[in-house]
């Protein structure tokens, strides 16, 4: 299994509309992945390592597939949208890592 992260860095001048991003992208991302997306989880930053820091991550997104090539094959087709709709909730220019599951 293969782990995509998006990963939102924060800032001063970050600005994300998370109630957007939970409710109108993370869907349009399943429906357009379809079952080869097999889990979405999605987070937003509390603090850095010590409670008064500002967390490095204003929010993340992670999409699990069970390979790389499952999420190359369901991703490429609609990549243009997805990746057209992220300025309706974010002026952050996202961070993307793309790990194998270990655990």
């Amino acid at each position: 299994m293969i782990k995509v992260s998006v990963l939102y860095p924060n800032s001063q001048q970050a600005e994300f509309n998370l109630d957007y991003y939970c409710n109108s992208h993370i869907p349009m991302v399943q429906e357009k992945l379809g079952n080869a997306c097999k889990k979405v989880t999605v987070e937003s930053g509390l603090c850095g390592a010590e409670p008064e820091a500002s967390a490095p991550y204003i929010a993340m997104g992670h999409l699990y597939f069970d390979s790389l090539t499952k999420y190359q094959q369901a991703f490429a087709p609609h990549a243009e949208d997805l990746l057209n709709d992220i300025p309706n909730y974010t002026n952050v220019q996202p961070e993307i890592q793309i790990s194998k599951v270990q655990l």
